[in-house]
């Protein structure tokens, strides 16, 4: 519900959309690797953008050929990397060549490493924030009609997505994105940069009302990243395994992980229902996990789906 002075406004509740953060595997297995995903059932295919791996956008292009319903999507671009120019150039072409199935996302960057390699400056966080957002007005400008040739094939753009989950990201979000991403990490206090913890359920709450407030009678899509899924009947031992892989420090102390919103764990029926409850709580729909984690969320798609 929104509160605006006496009235109150009721926002629909929107269907679950599946996505996985694909490997990007060799050439030779891509083209498999994308239509496995697509007759999973997942609705997107997400590609990240980090030094090191293959270009997103030349991977989404080639996905855009051997699939026909999957949504496309970057998830998420660093914005540090790209001139808004050229990367509605990119964006454009993308979504020409898939039929106008291309979501773009975007963060403000995290891994400094990246950076450093790049010969980039590493800017303050509040900084990088400001540039996210004048990159964003500008590629709104350049993707809509009238704006920079190529233009898109959807209109009046591609949606946006905007990844993160501190407060200046997500009042960032709340003004531009279409899909508002909670990535549930948040930078740990003194550690080195790209140390992160996992935020528990009352914080993101916080976050989520913080972006309910902000964005009014604007209605956007809320995601979550979910860090790791794993279908199992004995959630307490599979989650001390998971808090072995993130470390004790990283994850919460005051829930059990089961809990947590950006972890889900149980059986293919239990975690059915968990993510219904958490659309009822924090509004999330668009439901993300990593190439890890892929094949068990694909076994919970089918159950939510015949619940819609």
């Amino acid at each position: 519900m929104v509160r605006l002075g006496a009235m109150v406004l009721a926002r629909p509740m929107r269907p679950f959309r599946f996505g996985v953060n694909a490997p990007l595997d060799a050439p030779a297995t891509w083209a498999d690797t994308c239509r496995t995903i697509e007759g999973e059932g997942f609705d997107l295919l997400l590609c990240p953008d980090h030094l090191g791996a293959p270009s997103p956008f030349a991977y989404l292009a080639a996905a855009a050929q051997v699939t026909t319903r999957l949504r496309l999507g970057t998830y998420v671009l660093n914005n540090e990397f790209w001139n808004p120019a050229l990367l509605a150039r990119e964006a454009a072409t993308v979504d020409l060549v898939s039929g106008g199935r291309l979501e773009l996302g975007l963060g403000a960057g995290h891994m400094k490493s990246e950076f450093d390699d790049a010969d980039l400056p590493w800017r303050p966080h509040a900084e990088r924030v400001a540039r996210l957002g004048e990159g964003l007005a500008e590629l709104d400008t350049r993707l809509r009609e009238g704006g920079q040739e190529p233009g898109p094939a959807q209109r009046p753009r591609p949606p946006f997505l905007v990844g993160g989950h501190g407060p200046a990201t997500l009042d960032l979000a709340a003004r531009w994105a279409d899909t508002v991403a909670f990535s549930g990490l948040t930078q740990r206090p003194e550690a080195e940069p790209g140390q992160f913890s996992v935020a528990d359920s009352a914080r993101t709450l916080e976050r989520v009302e913080r972006v309910r407030a902000a964005t009014g009678e604007r209605s956007p899509e809320f995601g979550v990243l979910l860090q790791a899924v794993r279908v199992t009947d004995d959630v307490e031992a599979t989650a001390a395994e998971l808090v072995d892989l993130f470390g004790a420090d990283a994850v919460p102390r005051d829930e059990p992980l089961w809990d947590n919103p950006f972890v889900l764990l149980g059986t293919a029926e239990e975690m059915a229902r968990i993510l219904r409850e958490r659309r009822e709580r924090f509004g999330f729909t668009h439901v993300v996990t990593h190439a890890s984690s892929r094949e068990d969320l694909a076994q919970v798609i089918p159950l939510v789906r015949g619940e819609e």
